[in-house]
């Protein structure tokens, strides 16, 4: 069976912070802003090199060591689980960061390199002053960036509980994006044991098994797609699936993750685990009872729940004070001791 083709992502030039606040967000759709950080000095060290890109991160470098994958040659970059999915097919390590510099550039010539990525690392700990010379045009400067530096890894399709602009530094990375609903045509693994935190597709994008998964045929016709090169940035939607492939030996991102309202991003998840433990079992009457009631209060399909009431007396179906939200929370913490 032939697979349909990803559609194109939309582009958009000239993005501006008001464009972005006021057109993009709302929108909730992704979008690729060609060129937004092509004048970042450290796009333009990548462009020169890959060692000189890694040179000029070495300069905010402060000895930390972070969290990194590796794994060998035979993983093809795919950062994945073993093979009975009882753990991972790579190790992760706290490594000096400067240690993977290094790494990077001794095996930069390697035909098959072993697999390296750095992920996640959060740059205004572990190298201060890169903010202040590379800047986000489009977010407040309180949300900071995060560093993904590696060789040509692959990560599985997954979500982020966030908002996120990506920003390609160095080398090339293919994107595929597909919308949350979505969701039952990845075959999503298990949430206990997670490659970096988040459930992941078990569907190997280069070899699908569509025997074993074949609803995936569905979620690549809501599949969209876009090559970035440095200087490139995309806004992927929060809880968007994306598929990323770094398609250089050397590749290096930085993204910034922010949830509108300052909100606890773990709580929607939490909020999940607990259905599922409390609620997928029930005779499926019961199910659908509580899913209209989920419908009616926490997604207001019909309007706002509580409006019938006087607006001193809709509790939690008003907006609640902080104290009072606290209270609740600390009343749900009792009930699940």
């Amino acid at each position: 069976m032939e697979l349909a083709s990803p559609r194109p992502i939309a582009e958009r030039d000239n993005v501006t912070f008001d464009i972005f606040q006021n057109e993009i967000l709302p929108a909730g759709e992704p979008v690729i802003m060609r060129g937004l950080v092509a004048d970042w000095p450290v796009v333009m060290a990548g462009r020169s090199s890959g060692r000189d890109v890694l040179d000029y991160i070495r300069q905010f470098d402060r000895g930390g060591a972070v969290s990194t994958a590796s794994g060998p040659p035979s993983l093809k970059g795919r950062l994945f689980y073993n093979d009975d999915m009882s753990g991972l097919n790579f190790r992760m390590e706290q490594i000096p960061i400067r240690s993977s510099l290094d790494y990077l550039i001794d095996h930069e010539n390697d035909r098959r390199p072993p697999a390296h990525a750095i992920q996640s690392v959060p740059m205004n700990d572990y190298l201060p002053g890169f903010a202040g010379q590379n800047s986000m045009p489009l977010l407040d400067g309180a949300i900071g960036p995060r560093l993904w530096l590696g060789n040509s890894v692959t990560i599985a399709a997954h979500q982020d509980p966030s908002e996120n602009i990506a920003c390609v530094a160095a080398g090339r990375r293919l994107f595929t994006l597909f919308p949350p609903e979505q969701v039952a045509n990845l075959y999503i693994g298990q949430f206990e044991l997670t490659p970096a935190g988040v459930p992941i597709s078990l569907v190997d994008f280069d070899a699908p098994d569509l025997e074993r998964f074949p609803r995936f045929s569905r979620a690549m016709e809501a599949a969209r797609s876009a090559e970035l090169e440095p200087g490139d940035a995309i806004y992927v939607p929060y809880l968007w699936w994306h598929h990323v492939r770094s398609l250089d030996k050397i590749n290096m991102l930085i993204n910034y993750w922010w949830t509108p309202g300052g909100g606890d991003r773990s709580q929607p998840r939490d909020a999940l685990l607990h259905a599922m433990l409390t609620i997928k079992n029930l005779p499926p009457a019961h199910r659908e009872a509580w899913k209209a009631a989920f419908d009616h209060y926490v997604f207001q399909q019909q309007g706002d729940p509580g409006a019938h009431l006087p607006e001193e007396r809709r509790g939690i179906l008003g907006e609640l004070a902080p104290e009072k939200a606290r209270e609740i929370r600390l009343a749900i913490a009792d009930m699940l001791r």
